[in-house]
């Protein structure tokens, strides 16, 4: 490359690099134990159940307690990563939710067991907004979609290893130590914050052009001379007030859908996978074989999420997440209607696709829809508000399951929620989108 480029153009024309590897790597690593903590719930609910002579509704209050804090997390820290940087935030998150999900299995009341799962999930809320805009960040060109895919299909795998964990321990060693393990992130924390640099607006605004250049150069194997790159300056106002800028410039309706999609999409999901085993146990299954069904959920989540993920960079992100969000509705709603095991494992994974492939991407598209001072802010709040809609999953499915419907009914109401997210999604608007010189996200790209 010759001339001076901007930051953005330089970062877009760079290939696969080693530090790309490192932070794909981090980044798996720190996603599988968060949907670890997220999901080990799901799978020791039915022991909590007798063993502390919780109802169905009081389970799923304390399934939302987790939901709060994520919410309350991802707004909290993703605010506090656009102002004070990436990199601290995402570590100090780590720490937070590791510490206090290995703490719940010391807990020795259900009182004490919500307090610690509130706590990881204010961690566990803060971990997208930053690790999601950072990929972005540096993200070659046309491939942010298949980074954030690779990363959010460990969320899948976070899945499988709480279902694989809990079926191994909990009959050996008690519930208890499947919650013990998810204190193995806090030893790895020192090498993490090798492969996490700030964004390099933040780089620049807080340690100058240096700092910049030197992440550049470890982005391009090379040391990057000052010439070679330019750094706009920061428009202070939006730098403020990067909340009250989700509604400028043509955001407004954009913005507020993707909130409802959020909301939608998360309410059906977080009262799934909570609630998934305790479904299957009612439908004659025995709680060895339904943990089975949020593994195979979690495989199709894998494979739909690779696969979307790059069909999203070849598409257009909306083009893509319209019509996954409805057949994750149809999915869903055919799983109360199978029958046989072969069927019903078919449909789980497709479920899993679609329903959890899409939100994965609703995180990329939200990651690119807005311009990189902003970028964890919007994150960060739009899952804060589909974490609104977690916290009622819980509930709701509590308060199905206390009016004993029958099965099918069930899977019905919370297929529901997808066709809403779809038609939220189908309703982003493009052409009034900022400037696309702010955002990377062409109108090409996203529609």
């Amino acid at each position: 490359m010759t001339g001076t480029a901007t930051v953005r153009e330089f970062i877009e024309q760079r290939s696969f690099s080693r530090f790309h590897f490192w932070m794909l790597f981090w980044t798996c690593f720190i996603i599988t134990f968060d949907m670890y903590d997220l999901v080990v719930y799901g799978a020791v609910l039915p022991v909590l159940i007798k063993q502390w002579g919780i109802t169905p509704v009081e389970a799923g209050a304390i399934g939302s307690y987790g939901f709060f804090g994520m919410m309350l997390g991802a707004v909290g820290f993703g605010v506090l990563a656009d102002r004070f940087g990436r990199k601290r935030i995402l570590l100090t998150a780590v720490v937070l939710f590791s510490a206090s999900t290995a703490l719940c299995g010391f807990a020795p009341s259900p009182t004490v067991f919500s307090v610690f799962r509130f706590l990881a999930g204010l961690g566990i809320g803060g971990i997208l907004p930053t690790v999601i805009a950072t990929l972005t960040d540096y993200a070659p060109k046309g491939r942010a979609n298949s980074y954030v895919a690779i990363v959010m299909s460990f969320f899948h795998v976070g899945g499988i290893v709480a279902a694989l964990v809990a079926m191994a321990l909990i009959p050996r060693l008690g519930w208890q130590a499947v919650y013990w393990l998810a204190a193995i992130p806090l030893f790895f924390v020192p090498f993490m914050g090798r492969y996490f640099p700030d964004s390099p607006s933040v780089l620049v605004r807080r340690r100058g052009p240096d700092a910049a250049l030197r992440v550049l150069g470890d982005l391009a194997g090379r040391p990057v001379a000052a010439a070679e790159v330019s750094f706009p300056a920061p428009e202070a106002k939006e730098q403020r007030a990067p909340i009250q800028a989700l509604f400028t410039e043509g955001r407004a309706l954009g913005t507020v859908m993707i909130w409802i999609a959020f909301f939608m999409c998360l309410l059906m999901l977080n009262g799934l996978t909570v609630w998934l085993p305790q479904l299957m146990v009612r439908s004659g299954y025995d709680l060895g074989s339904s943990l089975n069904f949020p593994i195979w959920q979690n495989i199709g989540a894998i494979v739909g999420t690779l696969f979307f993920g790059r069909l999203a960079d070849r598409l257009g992100v909306k083009r893509v997440l319209v019509p996954m969000y409805v057949g994750a509705a149809i999915s869903l709603g055919l799983l109360g209607f199978g029958s046989g095991l072969v069927l019903l494992l078919a449909l789980i994974a497709v479920t899993g696709a679609t329903a959890n492939g899409a939100q994965n991407l609703s995180y990329a598209f939200v990651a690119q829809y807005y311009p990189p001072f902003m970028r964890s802010t919007a994150i960060g709040l739009a899952s804060a508000v589909g974490r609104i809609g977690a916290i009622f999953g819980p509930i709701f499915g509590g308060v199905l399951l206390t009016m004993n419907l029958p099965i099918s009914a069930n899977f019905l109401w919370f297929g529901l929620p997808g066709l809403l997210a779809a038609l939220a999604f189908w309703f982003v608007p493009l052409k009034g989108k900022p400037d696309p010189a702010k955002s990377p996200l062409s109108l090409e790209e996203a529609s």
